[in-house]
């Protein structure tokens, strides 16, 4: 199904008026039990029908000895049965029309190829009669809105509910998902939402989000993720997420470098599938949770309903120490605990103790901790009329003001002045970590957070998400096509499984506007003093195989040649380096190429990710770019704001910005040839397995790429995304 069908496709899962359960049971200890209970005890507002044709009556409702003889058509179907036993169950429920179901019961496609068999059988029948499934090999799914507990686990049954309810949950491992829904409840986060997907027979991980991201009642999405099946989907979600202001917040676990080990190119060497996915969720807007406190933590802050407008952090504190390691804290992640204005600090001092500080982080001392919990008041007054703070917070707060204490409702009334982030943390000490007014800060925009939660990595993951939520609102748009590519001859030459020569390669950046290196191909000394002399001294020869990529690996370079006995003593030399090298490569000749002048040497290149498609990388060059690994990724295509991102994200582009005396180079050149190999792997990204553009050299005005490779897939079918 695909479009609006695709979501609407998964209300009976969420929203059931009747659930069946298949192997209900009146015996205590069998999940056909449990799961009737547990639809019981949390007041699912449907109607149940236990399916069991030797029992009369379980936990007061009658039981029907199959689908048929319901009293109503049945939307979902809770499997309580052996993977032996869910074939035929299923066939049965597509019989009867059923919209949906639940199988929890596992040996399918995780314990190898039989497995795969069979769930692949599962999913024929379900598409025949159009019923979604949750599993196999899952939880289950849980709607804290309608008591919908579609699921065994008493993890999941036997926690108790909180008021506010907003944030769903998706996850790809059911007791890690468990274990988090459980610490979020305790902490007073309960999500309106649980989904176990399972082995996704067929809604996947990006189905569900897509349902939560249309519903209503759901102002946050998260999840743990494992491992992404239609990352091309999940864009787009997300790009749409990001215009309604609906978080995506994903724990993604797995942070090896999997990669391309064995890949041709500097890129694919350095594609670990982590850094794909970390610079994936940066371009999206999607934020990486580091672990469970962050998705507890993120959504707390953020259904306060105040987004930062900045990373300028104040805190307010009763202790100096603590206040230190919390402004080492935010500096760690990212934060700004900026200098106050002389204004606003002789504001601060004029109601705080002599001994104290009005320097940020604000150190009350512990007069305010124990004697005087009113010093709380005026610093945040202050700092609520400062125009360079966009973040307040308390690493103490008075313990003993409830929701009646006068301090409690004024500190509210100041809060309540502003669309400033405040929020409070408090120590993680037992008996000692979570104040009085705790839940009428909650209830009033002003979040509470222990300790232990680590709140501020996630206020840096919102301070994060609210500047990209800002540039998505700006709608910068990529620039106007105005480049005449002739792809019929750039198809020509991408040949299955061969890799160009760089002047091949070159030939296609030219194609595409992407300015490249004069140059002339030579098959005798004699040629290659011609062209040099029509180049103009100094000169640069190299050799031109597609079997040597890498010439310097061969030594078969030659710099700076300044006249013709050089010419025709490097001529020889590289010829004869590069046969000792690989004496069976393809020399097409030697190429004479301009000596460019010194620039700033980065390098570009994409390479084809088995999920994500084609994906662009922007580094430091040379040959030093997998030793210093200073490279950012995004995938294809890209826009103007993406290339900007990959750029900033480098640590060395404090040197393309100007250091040292040095003028900055031509950082506009840089976002240009990143969106013209972002429009050359788009249109020929079925074919392109890897290219790199390097070094390209980058000058104050101007950009000129000096040597190229590109490896062309063996097969030019169509990519396949799994799951897809």
């Amino acid at each position: 199904m695909r479009g609006k069908e695709n979501y609407l496709s998964l209300e009976p899962l969420f929203n059931p008026r009747t659930v069946a359960v298949l192997g209900a049971s009146e015996n205590k200890n069998k999940l056909g039990y449990l799961q009737v209970k547990a639809l019981l005890n949390n007041g699912f507002n449907g109607e149940i029908y236990p399916i069991n044709p030797n029992s009369e009556m379980i936990e007061g409702l009658p039981c029907y000895p199959n689908l048929a003889d319901t009293p109503k058509q049945v939307d979902l179907v809770l499997f309580c049965v052996s993977a032996d036993k869910v074939k035929k169950c299923l066939e049965e429920c597509g019989i009867n029309k059923v919209k949906a179901a639940v199988i929890f019961a596992s040996g399918f496609s995780e314990i190898g190829e039989d497995g795969q068999k069979e769930q692949e059988q599962l999913n024929k029948i379900a598409k025949k009669h159009g019923v979604r499934i949750i599993g196999p090999n899952c939880v289950g799914i849980v709607n804290t809105m309608n008591g919908l507990m579609g699921t065994f686990s008493p993890g999941l049954t036997h926690v108790p509910v909180n008021e506010q309810r907003e944030v769903g949950f998706i996850t790809q491992s059911g007791a890690f998902g468990v274990l988090t829904y459980i610490a979020a409840a305790q902490n007073g986060l309960t999500f309106n939402y649980f989904v176990s997907v399972g082995n996704e027979v067929n809604t996947q991980f990006s189905d569900v989000i897509e349902y939560m991201l249309h519903d209503d009642q759901t102002s946050i999405i998260s999840g743990y993720l494992e491992g992404e099946k239609n990352p091309q989907k999940l864009r787009l979600l997300a790009e749409q997420a990001l215009e309604r202001n609906k978080p995506i917040i994903i724990m993604k676990s797995g942070r090896s470098l999997a990669g391309s080990r064995a890949a041709a190119s500097h890129t694919g060497s350095l594609a670990g599938s982590d850094q794909i996915y970390d610079d994936f969720f940066k371009q999206t807007g999607i934020v990486r949770a580091e672990d469970y406190d962050d998705i507890i933590s993120f959504s707390k802050l953020f259904l306060s309903g105040r987004l930062p407008k900045g990373k300028n952090t104040a805190i307010i504190t009763s202790s100096g120490g603590r206040g230190i390691n919390e402004a080492d804290r935010c500096e760690r992640y990212g934060l700004n605990v900026h200098s106050l204005s002389q204004d606003t600090k002789q504001k601060i001092q004029k109601v705080i103790p002599p001994f104290a500080s009005a320097t940020n982080p604000i150190d009350l001392t512990a007069a305010a901790a124990i004697t005087h919990p009113e010093l709380f008041l005026a610093p945040l007054q202050a700092l609520v009329e400062d125009a360079d703070t966009d973040i307040i917070f308390f690493s103490e707060f008075p313990m003993e003001w409830d929701e009646n204490h006068p301090s409690l409702q004024k500190f509210i009334e100041i809060c309540k002045s502003t669309d400033k982030l405040i929020f409070v943390t408090t120590f993680p000490l037992e008996g000692m970590s979570v104040p009085k007014g705790a839940n009428a800060l909650t209830k009033n925009g002003i979040p509470f957070i222990p300790g232990n939660l680590n709140p501020i990595r996630a206020l840096s993951k919102l301070a994060d998400y609210s500047e990209k939520y800002l540039q998505h609102m700006q709608k910068q748009e990529l620039p106007k096509e105005d480049r005449v590519i002739n792809k019929a001859n750039v198809k020509d030459v991408l040949n299955p499984g061969a890799t160009l020569s760089e002047s091949e390669a070159s030939n296609i950046l030219d194609a595409y506007g992407i300015p490249t290196v004069k140059r002339s191909l030579a098959i005798t000394a004699d040629e290659a003093v011609q062209h040099a002399k029509q180049i103009g001294f100094p000169v640069v020869l190299k050799i031109d195989s597609p079997d040597i990529p890498h010439k310097s690996d061969a030594n078969a370079i030659r710099l700076n040649v300044r006249n013709e006995q050089e010419v025709r003593h490097a001529f020889s030399e590289i010829n004869k380096n590069a046969k000792w090298y690989k004496p069976n490569a393809k020399i097409n000749g030697v190429a004479v190429q301009e000596m460019l002048r010194d620039g700033v040497e980065i390098i570009v290149g994409v390479t084809n990710d088995t999920y994500f498609g084609p994906v662009i990388m922007l580094g430091l060059g040379g040959v030093f770019v997998e030793v210093f690994k200073d490279v950012s990724f995004r995938v294809s295509p890209l826009t103007r704001q993406d290339a900007m991102d990959m750029i900033e994200e480098l640590k060395s582009s404090v040197i393309l910005k100007g250091i040292r005396g040095r003028a900055p180079v031509d950082i506009e050149g840089i976002v240009e040839i990143l969106l013209k190999v972002s429009a050359l792997v788009s249109d020929y990204g079925e074919e392109i397995k890897e290219l790199d553009i390097n070094p390209l050299i980058v000058y104050e005005k101007g950009v000129v790429a000096a040597d190229a490779m590109l490896v062309v897939h063996e097969r030019q079918s169509k990519t396949t995304i799994a799951g897809g």
